[in-house]
């Protein structure tokens, strides 16, 4: 009864805590150390399961019933390590077609070597199941190993889910993406958002112009999309017009928040006293103030810029349970700028940023400053740097800055990084 106990307060801890890194790992104020803190707590509870054996495996299989996604990934981990076909088709039944569950289950597949994933990664990969196929593309793209015929058959499926993520892997993986077949061209037009946007982000990456109008549809309020397709579209529009297309951003209400967002990811010293003007508009102030960092580098924290809370100002869910706003605030992470601090350091320092470069952190963008970054950035500032270096880089993988700790820190130690 007691080992019961601990093994189900295992299971309960391990789902918590990976819920936690599904949101860590984009969030503004995590850095790759923190990350690696985090999964060596999830693995630490994994193992507590691993080591208790078929009662750890029990814990887990007694929530495979259960509607939250984070029930699964303990017992996927120890299905897949096993490789005992009974355990790992009890996985698979329990969570059906259910994408939100499927994501467990594939974060489960990266979480372990690629080498004991592959053979289980190899059968998902040839199964008559459309699903099936979906996750073994996706834990394939987690891991960077190019699953080779089995992405573009997947192409020629009927599956929108797996025609989606087949495409997006192409970017992820540095492969090459040309649109001169019917087949690709017409997925820039597809009706399926998740076709479009996959085929119009991997072509872009790879420098194809065509996709740059496609993308810039996407870039709307609503658009899950939104800012994945701004991340991209900025980066490989030249200078001049990235900046004009800002502006227009920037006119309309409904955008101006990603016009914002978008001056640090052109990244041009010229947007800075436009993004102090957006710091004095509440709304905007803190992913302002992020931009200003994005362009800078200067953390406002630890520059002791950060400001209050301004009086009266809400975002998110209030206490009135008349109110209707149940979004959550989307700046809830991130510090208040403290705009006469900043303006003064602005003053002093301005003249170290010319107009008309490109800048990240503070320094104009380059292999060795991206790399660096990679190590001691934050994560939303990772997962730019990670862009950057694709794009520099053609043909090598987008470094996955969503992977477990442990394996990001072993890859940049290879790396000199």
């Amino acid at each position: 009864m007691v080992l019961e106990g601990i093994l189900a307060e295992f299971a309960d801890e391990a789902a918590f805590l990976w819920l936690i890194r599904t949101r860590v790992v984009s969030e503004p104020h995590y850095s790759l150390d923190d990350l690696s803190r985090i999964d060596e707590r999830l693995e630490a509870h994994i193992d507590g399961l691993r080591v208790a054996g078929e009662a750890g495996w029990a814990a887990g299989d007694k929530n495979l019933g259960s509607e939250l996604p984070e029930e699964y990934f303990a017992p996927s981990v120890l299905a897949f390590e096993s490789g005992k076909a009974d355990r790992i088709q009890a996985i698979l039944d329990a969570i059906g077609e259910d994408p939100a569950k499927a994501r467990a289950l594939i974060s489960a597949l990266g979480w372990i070597p690629y080498e004991q994933a592959e053979p289980r990664i190899s059968n998902l990969l040839t199964s008559e199941s459309s699903f099936h196929r979906y996750i073994g593309i996706a834990a394939s793209a987690i891991h960077r190993q190019d699953p080779g015929r089995h992405l573009y058959q997947a192409l020629e499926s009927n599956d929108l889910l797996l025609i989606a993520r087949a495409l997006l892997a192409y970017g992820e993986l540095g492969r090459e993406i040309t649109l001169n077949s019917f087949s690709l061209r017409n997925n820039l037009s597809d009706d399926d958002d998740g076709i479009r946007f996959s085929t119009a982000w991997s072509a872009a990456l790879k420098g194809n112009s065509k996709a740059d109008e496609v993308l810039k549809s996407f870039v709307k309020p609503e658009s899950p999309y939104q800012e994945k397709a701004l991340s991209m579209v900025l980066r490989r529009m030249e200078q001049a017009t990235a900046l004009s297309w800002q502006k227009h951003l920037a006119k309309v209400p409904e955008t101006i928040r990603l016009a914002v967002i978008g001056a640090g990811i052109i990244g041009d010293p010229v947007l800075v006293p436009w993004l102090i003007a957006q710091m004095k508009i509440p709304a905007l102030a803190r992913v302002a103030g992020e931009a200003f960092t994005m362009i800078t580098g200067v953390d406002i924290e630890l520059e002791e810029m950060r400001g209050t809370r301004p009086e009266g100002f809400n975002a998110g869910p209030s206490d009135d349970p008349n109110d209707d706003n149940v979004a959550m605030d989307a700046d809830l992470d991130l510090p208040w700028p403290k705009i006469e601090s900043i303006i003064r350091w602005w003053d002093r320092n301005n003249g170290n940023f010319p107009g008309g470069s490109r800048y990240i952190l503070g320094k104009p963008v380059s292999v060795d400053h991206l790399r660096h970054i990679l190590k001691t950035g934050l994560q939303r500032q990772r997962a730019a740097a990670a862009l950057e270096l694709a794009i520099m880089q053609p043909g090598q993988p987008l470094f996955n800055v969503r992977a477990p700790g442990f394996r990001q820190l072993e890859i940049l130690r290879q790396k000199g990084a």
